[in-house]
């Protein structure tokens, strides 16, 4: 059985303590990842800590600006990326939609009429986890590039980041899915 005290107080030791969202947003990550393979799970916490500037709560594509900025320079509005990892373009919000659906956290066309149900945090992990696991967001999936059991090496999760966008940040966030790997391995993933 997976011991999250054990998992959380190796994460709180390498990222220097976690505030009560972060847990909660990890929380949420981790039962998205139930299943997954350990390199898979630690890649996919270490990519929407990444992406979420570590808050580990869904955001908006460039979150630091306003929504009129959005209009005026996203060719893909209002499809522009939201959750823990950036959902882009019109076809990845239907199929999003789709699985979100079958999942039951909505019902069909919902993701669609409302673009912002991206933010949710269930629906931004369910997201997270099968664009990472099919290959939505660049069509490389996790498969791919990482291991199906066991850990994975740095090259093999510097690789990884093609999964989400090509070559970005690769190193910062191979570092990140080190940490988190150690974290998984000390609760006792499976």
């Amino acid at each position: 059985m997976f011991d999250k005290t054990k998992f959380f107080a190796t994460v709180r030791t390498r990222m220097k303590g976690l505030s009560t969202p972060q847990v909660a947003g990890i929380e949420t990550v981790l039962a998205a990842c139930i299943g997954a393979p350990l390199a898979h799970a630690a890649y996919m916490l270490a990519t929407a800590w990444h992406e979420t500037n570590a808050t580990m709560e869904p955001v908006r594509e460039a979150y630091w600006l306003s929504e009129a900025w959005r209009k005026k320079n996203l060719r893909y509005y209002p499809w522009y990326g939201r959750g823990y990892v950036q959902l882009t373009w019109e076809g990845n919000f239907k199929r999003a939609d789709a699985e979100a659906a079958k999942a039951g956290l909505i019902k069909t066309g919902e993701l669609l009429a409302n673009p912002d149900l991206a933010m949710r945090p269930d629906i931004a992990a369910l997201i997270l986890r099968k664009g990472m696991d099919e290959g939505w967001f660049t069509g490389v999936k996790n498969s791919a590039v990482m291991p199906s059991s066991g850990t994975a090496t740095r090259v093999q999760y510097m690789n990884a980041r093609t999964i989400i966008n090509g070559r970005d940040k690769a190193d910062l966030i191979e570092d990140y899915a080190q940490v988190f790997e150690r974290a998984l391995i000390d609760g006792g993933w499976a």
